[in-house]
Protein backbone atom coordinates (compact mmCIF):
# COMPACT_ATOMS: atom_id res chain seq x y z
CA UNK A 1 0.00 0.00 0.00
CA UNK A 2 1.35 3.62 -0.96
CA UNK A 3 2.07 5.56 1.85
CA UNK A 4 -0.64 8.56 1.58
CA UNK A 5 0.86 12.29 0.47
CA UNK A 6 1.54 15.24 3.48
CA UNK A 7 -1.29 17.74 3.02
CA UNK A 8 -0.82 21.01 1.63
CA UNK A 9 -1.73 23.45 4.65
CA UNK A 10 -2.59 27.35 5.10
CA UNK A 11 -1.09 28.98 8.07
CA UNK A 12 0.01 32.29 9.69
CA UNK A 13 3.63 32.50 10.79
CA UNK A 14 4.24 33.39 14.49
CA UNK A 15 8.00 33.63 15.12
CA UNK A 16 11.72 32.80 14.49
CA UNK A 17 12.48 29.93 15.86
CA UNK A 18 16.24 28.07 16.42
CA UNK A 19 18.10 27.42 13.05
CA UNK A 20 15.73 29.59 10.90
CA UNK A 21 12.70 27.88 11.09
CA UNK A 22 9.10 30.00 11.61
CA UNK A 23 6.47 28.56 14.31
CA UNK A 24 2.80 28.42 13.36
CA UNK A 25 0.03 26.71 14.77
CA UNK A 26 -2.19 24.84 12.49
CA UNK A 27 -5.85 24.03 12.66
CA UNK A 28 -5.75 20.96 15.11
CA UNK A 29 -3.55 22.68 17.23
CA UNK A 30 -0.26 21.19 16.90
CA UNK A 31 3.12 23.04 16.07
CA UNK A 32 4.25 23.63 12.69
CA UNK A 33 7.92 24.19 11.62
CA UNK A 34 7.83 25.72 8.63
CA UNK A 35 11.09 26.22 6.68
CA UNK A 36 10.96 29.55 4.00
CA UNK A 37 9.08 31.79 5.75
CA UNK A 38 8.48 34.98 8.15
CA UNK A 39 6.14 36.20 10.92
CA UNK A 40 3.04 37.81 10.26
CA UNK A 41 3.12 36.08 6.82
CA UNK A 42 -0.19 34.21 5.66
CA UNK A 43 1.36 31.14 3.60
CA UNK A 44 0.75 28.16 1.96
CA UNK A 45 2.65 25.46 3.67
CA UNK A 46 3.60 21.56 1.96
CA UNK A 47 4.06 19.15 4.92
CA UNK A 48 6.86 16.95 4.87
CA UNK A 49 6.70 15.46 8.40
CA UNK A 50 3.72 15.02 10.68
CA UNK A 51 3.94 13.78 14.12
CA UNK A 52 1.65 13.70 17.36
CA UNK A 53 2.81 17.01 18.60
CA UNK A 54 3.84 18.82 15.54
CA UNK A 55 4.83 18.61 11.70
CA UNK A 56 7.48 20.01 9.30
CA UNK A 57 6.88 21.50 6.24
CA UNK A 58 8.03 24.61 3.90
CA UNK A 59 6.94 27.13 2.06
CA UNK A 60 5.27 26.76 -1.51
CA UNK A 61 3.13 30.02 -1.75
CA UNK A 62 3.11 33.40 0.69
CA UNK A 63 -0.16 34.60 0.12
CA UNK A 64 0.47 37.78 2.62
CA UNK A 65 4.62 39.24 2.20
CA UNK A 66 5.98 40.26 5.39
CA UNK A 67 7.69 43.99 5.05
CA UNK A 68 11.32 42.82 5.48
CA UNK A 69 10.91 39.94 3.05
CA UNK A 70 13.73 40.33 -0.10
CA UNK A 71 14.20 38.23 -2.60
CA UNK A 72 16.72 35.10 -1.97
CA UNK A 73 20.05 34.95 -3.97
CA UNK A 74 19.79 31.68 -4.26
CA UNK A 75 15.66 30.79 -4.89
CA UNK A 76 16.31 27.08 -5.00
CA UNK A 77 18.64 26.30 -2.57
CA UNK A 78 18.82 29.16 0.18
CA UNK A 79 17.19 26.67 2.30
CA UNK A 80 19.80 24.61 2.30
CA UNK A 81 22.30 27.06 2.93
CA UNK A 82 20.94 29.93 4.73
CA UNK A 83 17.34 30.24 5.55
CA UNK A 84 17.85 34.17 6.41
CA UNK A 85 18.45 35.24 2.80
CA UNK A 86 15.07 36.12 2.66
CA UNK A 87 15.20 38.67 5.10
CA UNK A 88 16.47 41.95 5.41
CA UNK A 89 20.74 41.78 6.91
CA UNK A 90 18.91 44.05 9.80
CA UNK A 91 16.22 41.80 10.24
CA UNK A 92 18.01 38.76 10.38
CA UNK A 93 20.77 40.40 12.97
CA UNK A 94 17.87 42.04 15.13
CA UNK A 95 16.10 37.74 15.11
CA UNK A 96 19.14 36.13 15.76
CA UNK A 97 19.60 38.40 19.02
CA UNK A 98 15.93 37.44 20.57
CA UNK A 99 17.15 33.74 19.84
CA UNK A 100 19.71 34.38 21.94
CA UNK A 101 17.99 36.25 24.69
CA UNK A 102 14.94 34.07 24.74
CA UNK A 103 17.28 31.03 24.91
CA UNK A 104 19.02 31.91 28.52
CA UNK A 105 15.55 33.51 29.64
CA UNK A 106 13.68 29.92 29.13
CA UNK A 107 16.55 28.74 32.13
CA UNK A 108 15.88 31.86 34.04
CA UNK A 109 20.10 33.04 33.29
CA UNK A 110 19.74 37.00 33.14
CA UNK A 111 22.69 38.77 30.88
CA UNK A 112 24.42 41.21 32.50
CA UNK A 113 24.65 43.34 29.39
CA UNK A 114 22.35 44.10 25.98
CA UNK A 115 23.25 41.06 23.34
CA UNK A 116 25.02 43.02 20.97
CA UNK A 117 25.61 41.89 17.08
CA UNK A 118 28.60 42.16 15.33
CA UNK A 119 29.13 41.78 11.42
CA UNK A 120 31.68 42.26 8.54
CA UNK A 121 28.86 43.60 6.63
CA UNK A 122 29.67 40.74 4.31
CA UNK A 123 27.01 38.82 3.95
CA UNK A 124 28.07 36.71 1.17
CA UNK A 125 30.79 35.54 -0.32
CA UNK A 126 32.69 34.92 3.07
CA UNK A 127 32.23 31.13 3.09
CA UNK A 128 35.76 29.65 2.80
CA UNK A 129 34.24 25.62 3.01
CA UNK A 130 31.50 24.38 0.67
CA UNK A 131 30.81 20.57 0.49
CA UNK A 132 28.71 19.85 -2.87
CA UNK A 133 26.56 16.87 -3.02
CA UNK A 134 25.82 15.38 -6.95
CA UNK A 135 22.65 15.44 -8.93
CA UNK A 136 21.79 12.83 -11.51
CA UNK A 137 19.42 13.75 -14.21
CA UNK A 138 18.25 10.44 -15.59
CA UNK A 139 16.02 11.90 -18.81
CA UNK A 140 18.83 14.31 -19.64
CA UNK A 141 22.29 11.95 -18.37
CA UNK A 142 23.48 15.04 -17.39
CA UNK A 143 25.40 15.34 -13.84
CA UNK A 144 25.28 18.65 -11.62
CA UNK A 145 26.65 19.89 -8.31
CA UNK A 146 23.54 19.81 -5.76
CA UNK A 147 22.57 20.37 -1.87
CA UNK A 148 20.28 17.86 0.05
CA UNK A 149 16.46 19.44 0.71
CA UNK A 150 16.27 20.55 4.30
CA UNK A 151 14.43 18.26 6.31
CA UNK A 152 14.46 15.64 3.31
CA UNK A 153 16.69 13.14 1.28
CA UNK A 154 16.02 15.23 -2.13
CA UNK A 155 18.73 16.90 -4.11
CA UNK A 156 18.44 20.15 -5.67
CA UNK A 157 20.99 20.93 -8.34
CA UNK A 158 23.17 23.91 -7.93
CA UNK A 159 25.50 26.45 -9.92
CA UNK A 160 27.02 27.35 -6.93
CA UNK A 161 26.52 29.43 -3.51
CA UNK A 162 26.08 33.10 -3.14
CA UNK A 163 27.67 32.20 0.55
CA UNK A 164 31.20 30.85 -0.84
CA UNK A 165 34.20 32.52 -1.82
CA UNK A 166 33.82 32.95 -5.63
CA UNK A 167 37.11 30.80 -6.27
CA UNK A 168 34.95 28.20 -4.59
CA UNK A 169 32.26 28.38 -6.55
CA UNK A 170 34.55 28.57 -9.99
CA UNK A 171 36.33 25.62 -8.91
CA UNK A 172 33.46 23.68 -8.17
CA UNK A 173 32.19 24.19 -12.41
CA UNK A 174 35.19 23.20 -13.15
CA UNK A 175 35.31 19.86 -11.79
CA UNK A 176 31.54 19.40 -12.82
CA UNK A 177 32.56 20.08 -16.11
CA UNK A 178 35.22 18.07 -16.01
CA UNK A 179 33.42 14.76 -14.57
CA UNK A 180 30.83 15.33 -17.41
CA UNK A 181 33.37 15.20 -20.28
CA UNK A 182 35.03 12.24 -18.51
CA UNK A 183 30.68 11.03 -18.25
CA UNK A 184 30.60 10.28 -14.78
CA UNK A 185 27.49 9.74 -12.94
CA UNK A 186 26.29 11.01 -10.36
CA UNK A 187 25.72 7.04 -9.12
CA UNK A 188 29.57 6.90 -8.28
CA UNK A 189 30.38 9.60 -6.76
CA UNK A 190 29.23 11.05 -3.16
CA UNK A 191 30.32 14.82 -2.48
CA UNK A 192 32.88 17.14 -3.56
CA UNK A 193 34.92 19.26 -0.54
CA UNK A 194 36.28 22.32 -1.47
CA UNK A 195 38.39 24.73 0.64
CA UNK A 196 39.83 28.55 0.03
CA UNK A 197 42.06 30.53 2.06
CA UNK A 198 41.95 34.09 2.59
CA UNK A 199 44.19 34.60 -0.79
CA UNK A 200 41.69 32.26 -2.74
CA UNK A 201 43.97 29.63 -2.53
CA UNK A 202 41.85 26.33 -3.07
CA UNK A 203 42.59 22.71 -2.05
CA UNK A 204 40.17 20.20 -3.40
CA UNK A 205 38.70 16.30 -2.42
CA UNK A 206 36.50 14.44 -4.42
CA UNK A 207 34.60 11.74 -2.59
CA UNK A 208 34.06 8.64 -4.50
CA UNK A 209 32.00 5.46 -4.43
CA UNK A 210 34.35 3.23 -5.57
CA UNK A 211 37.87 2.40 -5.28
CA UNK A 212 38.02 1.12 -8.78
CA UNK A 213 37.30 4.50 -9.90
CA UNK A 214 39.63 6.24 -12.65
CA UNK A 215 42.44 8.29 -10.92
CA UNK A 216 42.26 12.47 -12.78
CA UNK A 217 45.13 13.12 -14.63
CA UNK A 218 47.38 15.67 -13.63
CA UNK A 219 46.84 17.90 -16.55
CA UNK A 220 43.22 18.18 -15.57
CA UNK A 221 44.14 18.79 -12.01
CA UNK A 222 46.39 21.25 -12.92
CA UNK A 223 43.39 23.10 -15.18
CA UNK A 224 41.16 23.46 -12.45
CA UNK A 225 43.39 25.66 -10.97
CA UNK A 226 43.66 24.68 -7.69
CA UNK A 227 46.93 23.82 -4.98
CA UNK A 228 46.01 20.51 -3.80
CA UNK A 229 43.52 17.85 -4.86
CA UNK A 230 42.91 14.52 -3.01
CA UNK A 231 40.89 11.74 -4.72
CA UNK A 232 39.15 9.68 -1.76
CA UNK A 233 37.30 6.62 -1.16
CA UNK A 234 34.83 7.44 0.91
CA UNK A 235 32.55 3.74 2.08
CA UNK A 236 28.85 3.97 0.26
CA UNK A 237 27.19 2.40 3.80
CA UNK A 238 27.75 5.59 5.41
CA UNK A 239 26.14 8.84 4.73
CA UNK A 240 28.98 11.33 5.95
CA UNK A 241 31.99 11.84 3.44
CA UNK A 242 34.36 9.88 6.07
CA UNK A 243 37.93 9.36 4.70
CA UNK A 244 38.04 5.39 4.27
CA UNK A 245 41.06 5.35 1.77
CA UNK A 246 42.95 8.14 0.31
CA UNK A 247 43.08 6.90 -3.30
CA UNK A 248 44.84 10.15 -5.28
CA UNK A 249 46.80 13.26 -4.17
CA UNK A 250 48.29 16.10 -5.86
CA UNK A 251 49.64 19.32 -5.17
CA UNK A 252 50.08 20.56 -1.92
CA UNK A 253 46.92 19.70 0.30
CA UNK A 254 47.36 21.60 3.63
CA UNK A 255 46.45 25.11 3.48
CA UNK A 256 47.70 28.32 5.31
CA UNK A 257 46.04 31.18 6.51
CA UNK A 258 46.17 33.82 9.61
CA UNK A 259 44.49 34.41 12.61
CA UNK A 260 44.60 37.48 14.07
CA UNK A 261 48.24 37.81 12.84
CA UNK A 262 48.78 33.82 14.33
CA UNK A 263 49.66 31.68 11.13
CA UNK A 264 47.95 28.36 10.83
CA UNK A 265 47.76 25.58 8.48
CA UNK A 266 44.73 23.23 7.71
CA UNK A 267 44.04 20.01 5.97
CA UNK A 268 41.06 20.24 3.61
CA UNK A 269 38.89 17.89 5.67
CA UNK A 270 39.94 19.51 9.33
CA UNK A 271 37.77 21.55 11.54
CA UNK A 272 38.27 25.23 10.63
CA UNK A 273 36.23 28.28 10.80
CA UNK A 274 34.31 29.46 7.77
CA UNK A 275 34.29 32.73 8.72
CA UNK A 276 37.25 34.17 9.65
CA UNK A 277 36.91 38.34 9.87
CA UNK A 278 34.05 37.25 12.02
CA UNK A 279 35.83 34.40 13.70
CA UNK A 280 38.85 36.92 14.77
CA UNK A 281 36.64 39.26 16.55
CA UNK A 282 35.18 36.44 18.54
CA UNK A 283 38.63 35.51 19.72
CA UNK A 284 39.38 39.20 19.88
CA UNK A 285 36.24 39.03 22.48
CA UNK A 286 37.16 35.79 24.31
CA UNK A 287 40.84 36.59 24.79
CA UNK A 288 39.47 39.16 27.28
CA UNK A 289 38.29 36.62 29.38
CA UNK A 290 41.34 34.21 29.62
CA UNK A 291 43.79 34.27 32.83
CA UNK A 292 47.08 34.84 32.14
CA UNK A 293 47.79 33.46 35.24
CA UNK A 294 46.14 29.93 34.92
CA UNK A 295 46.49 27.40 32.73
CA UNK A 296 44.06 26.84 29.39
CA UNK A 297 42.51 23.76 28.41
CA UNK A 298 41.43 23.62 24.89
CA UNK A 299 38.31 20.70 24.11
CA UNK A 300 37.26 19.95 20.84
CA UNK A 301 40.45 22.25 19.18
CA UNK A 302 40.58 20.87 15.83
CA UNK A 303 44.03 22.82 14.56
CA UNK A 304 44.47 24.35 17.67
CA UNK A 305 42.93 28.30 16.21
CA UNK A 306 41.56 29.25 19.92
CA UNK A 307 44.04 27.75 22.21
CA UNK A 308 47.02 29.08 20.23
CA UNK A 309 45.77 32.42 19.81
CA UNK A 310 44.39 32.81 22.84
CA UNK A 311 45.64 30.79 25.34
CA UNK A 312 47.83 30.88 28.05
CA UNK A 313 49.71 29.48 30.60
CA UNK A 314 50.14 25.83 30.26
CA UNK A 315 48.09 25.33 27.22
CA UNK A 316 46.41 22.09 27.19
CA UNK A 317 44.48 21.22 23.29
CA UNK A 318 41.94 17.94 22.74
CA UNK A 319 40.99 16.94 19.73
CA UNK A 320 39.27 13.32 18.61
CA UNK A 321 40.78 13.76 14.33
CA UNK A 322 43.68 12.00 14.22
CA UNK A 323 44.45 14.88 10.85
CA UNK A 324 43.73 17.72 12.76
CA UNK A 325 45.89 16.62 15.64
CA UNK A 326 48.93 16.17 13.32
CA UNK A 327 48.03 19.91 11.74
CA UNK A 328 47.73 20.63 15.28
CA UNK A 329 51.22 19.87 16.62
CA UNK A 330 52.87 21.58 13.13
CA UNK A 331 51.34 24.77 14.14
CA UNK A 332 52.60 24.20 18.03
CA UNK A 333 55.97 23.74 16.38
CA UNK A 334 55.71 26.75 13.99
CA UNK A 335 54.59 29.14 16.56
CA UNK A 336 57.86 27.78 19.12
CA UNK A 337 55.36 27.18 22.13
CA UNK A 338 57.10 25.10 24.65
CA UNK A 339 54.28 24.90 27.25
CA UNK A 340 51.74 24.13 24.45
CA UNK A 341 50.74 19.82 24.32
CA UNK A 342 48.80 18.28 21.36
CA UNK A 343 46.52 15.15 22.81
CA UNK A 344 44.44 12.90 20.27
CA UNK A 345 41.01 12.36 22.67
CA UNK A 346 37.39 12.68 22.75
CA UNK A 347 37.11 15.24 24.94
CA UNK A 348 34.94 13.14 27.08
CA UNK A 349 38.29 10.56 27.85
CA UNK A 350 40.37 13.74 28.53
CA UNK A 351 38.00 15.02 31.29
CA UNK A 352 41.31 14.85 34.21
CA UNK A 353 42.40 17.95 32.15
CA UNK A 354 39.45 19.88 33.80
CA UNK A 355 40.37 21.29 36.78
CA UNK A 356 39.02 23.85 39.21
CA UNK A 357 42.22 26.14 38.66
CA UNK A 358 41.75 25.98 34.65
CA UNK A 359 40.38 28.45 32.26
CA UNK A 360 38.15 25.43 30.04
CA UNK A 361 37.55 26.63 26.60
CA UNK A 362 35.02 24.66 24.54
CA UNK A 363 33.56 24.76 20.74
CA UNK A 364 31.84 21.56 20.42
CA UNK A 365 30.48 20.08 17.40
CA UNK A 366 26.57 20.36 16.78
CA UNK A 367 25.70 17.96 18.74
CA UNK A 368 26.93 20.12 22.04
CA UNK A 369 28.86 18.80 25.23
CA UNK A 370 28.54 15.29 25.72
CA UNK A 371 27.13 14.49 29.09
CA UNK A 372 30.48 13.18 30.70
CA UNK A 373 32.22 16.90 29.92
CA UNK A 374 29.23 18.35 31.67
CA UNK A 375 29.27 16.58 34.74
CA UNK A 376 33.25 16.89 34.62
CA UNK A 377 32.75 20.86 34.05
CA UNK A 378 30.18 20.89 37.28
CA UNK A 379 32.41 18.62 39.80
CA UNK A 380 35.29 21.06 38.76
CA UNK A 381 34.16 24.29 38.64
CA UNK A 382 36.57 26.27 36.64
CA UNK A 383 36.72 29.66 38.03
CA UNK A 384 36.24 30.64 34.17
CA UNK A 385 34.48 28.57 31.02
CA UNK A 386 34.24 30.24 27.81
CA UNK A 387 32.03 28.56 25.10
CA UNK A 388 31.98 29.53 21.87
CA UNK A 389 28.67 27.88 20.07
CA UNK A 390 27.25 28.07 16.43
CA UNK A 391 23.79 27.02 16.82
CA UNK A 392 23.91 25.52 20.21
CA UNK A 393 22.02 28.45 22.39
CA UNK A 394 19.78 26.18 24.16
CA UNK A 395 22.21 23.73 25.10
CA UNK A 396 24.78 26.29 25.99
CA UNK A 397 22.27 28.10 28.08
CA UNK A 398 21.55 24.37 30.01
CA UNK A 399 24.78 24.87 31.34
CA UNK A 400 24.51 27.95 32.65
CA UNK A 401 21.62 27.46 34.13
CA UNK A 402 22.86 24.04 35.85
CA UNK A 403 26.17 26.03 37.13
CA UNK A 404 24.30 28.61 38.42
CA UNK A 405 22.01 26.55 40.49
CA UNK A 406 24.70 24.59 42.01
CA UNK A 407 26.06 28.11 42.98
CA UNK A 408 29.10 27.33 40.54
CA UNK A 409 28.76 29.96 38.41
CA UNK A 410 31.03 32.84 39.64
CA UNK A 411 31.54 34.79 37.15
CA UNK A 412 29.14 36.75 34.63
CA UNK A 413 28.20 36.33 31.37
CA UNK A 414 28.59 38.55 28.13
CA UNK A 415 27.17 37.58 24.82
CA UNK A 416 28.37 38.39 21.28
CA UNK A 417 26.12 37.81 18.55
CA UNK A 418 28.16 37.11 15.01
CA UNK A 419 26.22 37.82 11.50
CA UNK A 420 25.23 34.83 9.83
CA UNK A 421 26.49 32.50 12.78
CA UNK A 422 26.29 32.81 17.06
CA UNK A 423 28.93 32.96 19.44
CA UNK A 424 28.29 32.74 23.01
CA UNK A 425 31.47 34.11 25.31
CA UNK A 426 31.17 33.24 29.24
Amino acid sequence: MSKRPFPIVTVTLEKIVGGGQTLATMDDGRKLFVWGGLPTEEVEVQLFRKKNSFAEGYVINVLKKAKDRIKALDPGSYVSTSPWQIMKFTSEQKHKAALIKEAFDLHNVELPNKITVFSDNNEFAYRNKMEFSWYWDKESEQLDLAFFGRGTHSKIPVEGSHLAMESINKTALAMRDLLRAHHATGFSLKTLLIRANQKGDVSMQLYVKSESFNPIREIDIEALGVKGFEMIYSNPKSPASVITKRMQAWGTIPLTDTINEVPFSYATESFFQINLPVYEQALIDMKKYVDATKPTVDLYSGVGTIGLTIGAGNLTLVEINEGAVREMKENIDRLKIKTAQAVHAPSEKALDFITGDATIIVDPPRAGLDKTVTERLLEAAPARIIYLSLTLLPKLATLLHCLKSMKFLRTKATTSSLARRTSKIL
